[in-house]
């Protein structure tokens, strides 16, 4: 049951439509723009293949293997095998990847969660949910998510302005829906299905509307047609900027064209409790791996900026080691977070194992709103050789070449052609239109700020400082309730 990178490939040959640049792209798998990262996805279905690494990235139910990724948490072990399982595959492919699969099938545990609360307001789709969680363990299927609106005018319902702006059903067929509008996602074009998600905060009074529906999509479904935004991949020597020609995600305007969706896809349908129910509980388990990604960027930049303090010698001066240990102090914050919402583990309504949600969500908001402060202290440790050292065919070439050499040559271990490198690296990582780019993705890709913050208003137990602070200050029993 488990595919190979070329089974995965093949199965994104299935007449798709995909623009790139104004083109209508034939082939994704050798687009430029998607190559490299189809070619790390592949890569990661060729690890459950590789005996180096098969028995960490797979487990056997009944007779068959699957993807540890997709297999729902039921124990501490389960989210174990997760991280051990993704440490694999970062440190083979050379960098972070956000969208592969692991950090969305999530969402789909979240509906099995919420079950029999779906069950409650519709009961005609609740076996849907267990029947597209098991067809993803079964078949292997990358699927992503499908989450953000274009919206149009905020301060205007969808009803008052084109209806398209936000997806909604149009009709109802025996077959099943038809959905029209768009949603922008990462990775859509290279995926093989997509849940898709009604926006947050559309709702107002209603108690049905067109616009509450959940469903998988198939990315390459008639009238699915994805318009994605121009790749880092490509445009540059690689040797000049190595992250940004392996490791660029696309995103795409997913553009939804009176496609059908089958009713046993659909997961709810009109009723907006549900719909409000789902945008509540979406990220208890997929904010897990989504923060774990940026434990290794936080790695990245200390590795980028210790190895620069090394080369030149500045690792030995005070201040420079107050700022690595800053960044070292970040990176722990997250793992801390992430470790102990794993020791303190939740029993989920659905039977799963989820982790804290308190801890779990106090470390998203540390590893979002903290990497800008961070991304800058590694600049600064970097220094200012990251933003005006001239490209790698300089230091090729005759003339320029010899010049460069002797004064990026720091010493017999640290020759130019490295110090070339992480210099090249690090300005990719931080400075390069691709580092803006994951940093403002970083920002939203979970959804804004506030709405971080308040999903742990939401899972934080005030009752305890609350008691501590009544019975401290000697207040009076009535105001427990209160």
């Amino acid at each position: 049951m488990i595919r190979t990178g070329e089974q995965y490939k093949e199965g994104l040959r299935d007449g798709r439509e995909v623009w790139v640049d104004g083109e209508r792209v034939k082939d994704v798998t050798t687009h430029p723009a998607m190559k490299p990262i189809i070619d790390i996805k592949a890569r990661m279905f060729d690890m459950a293949h590789d005996g180096e690494f098969a028995s960490a990235l797979t487990y056997a139910e009944d007779n068959e293997l699957h993807s540890i990724f997709n297999r729902p948490p039921r124990e501490t072990k389960d989210w174990d095998d997760k991280r051990v399982a993704i440490d694999h595959v970062m440190k083979d492919i050379g960098g972070v990847v956000t969208r592969v699969g692991d950090e969305t099938i999530g969402e789909m545990w979240s509906l099995m969660d919420g079950r029999d609360v779906l069950a409650s307001i519709d009961p005609r789709f609740a076996d849907n949910i267990d029947r597209n969680i098991r067809k993803v363990i079964e078949k292997d299927v990358f699927h992503v998510s499908a989450n953000t609106d274009p919206k149009g005018d905020r301060s205007r319902p969808p009803q008052e302005q084109d209806p398209d702006f936000m997806v909604h059903v149009t009709k109802e067929t025996d077959a099943g829906i038809v959905i029209r509008g768009a949603k922008y996602e990462t990775a859509a074009a290279y995926a093989d299905q997509a849940f898709l998600k009604p926006t947050v905060g559309a709702w107002r009074d209603e108690e049905l509307s067109d616009y509450a529906v959940g469903c998988v999509v198939q990315m390459g479904a008639p009238g699915v047609k994805h318009i994605c935004r121009t790749g880092f991949a490509g445009r540059s020597d690689p040797r000049d900027y190595p992250l940004s020609n392996r490791f660029d995600e696309v995103e795409a305007l997913v553009v939804f064209d009176d496609v059908l969706i089958p009713w046993e896809d659909v997961f709810f349908y009109r009723h907006t409790k549900a719909a409000q129910f789902i945008r509540s509980t979406l990220h208890r388990y997929s904010a897990f791996p989504y923060v774990l990604r940026i434990l290794y960027v936080a790695d990245m930049m200390i590795g980028a900026a210790m190895w620069n303090a090394k080369q030149t010698g500045l690792d030995k001066l005070q201040g420079v080691r107050e700022k690595l240990a800053e960044l070292a102090c970040y990176r722990e914050g997250i793992n801390a977070h992430l470790t102990a919402s794993i020791a303190l583990a939740e029993t989920s309504p659905g039977g799963l194992l989820m982790p804290n949600q308190s801890l779990l969500y106090a470390g998203r908001i540390l590893a979002c709103s903290q990497l800008p402060t961070m991304m800058h202290i590694a600049r600064e440790l970097c220094g200012g050789q990251i933003c005006v050292t001239p490209n790698a065919a300089s230091f090729d070439a005759e003339g320029s070449g010899d010049w460069l050499k002797k004064f990026y040559s720091l010493n017999d271990t640290w020759q130019a052609d490295d110090r070339r490198k992480l210099l090249a690296f690090a300005r990719d990582l931080l400075n390069s239109d691709y580092a803006g780019h994951r940093l403002t993705f970083v920002q939203f890709a979970q959804a804004p700020h506030f709405n971080h913050l308040n999903a742990l208003y939401q899972n934080f137990d005030f009752d305890g400082p609350l008691d501590f602070v009544r019975r401290a200050a000697g207040l009076s029993d009535r105001v427990k309730g209160s």
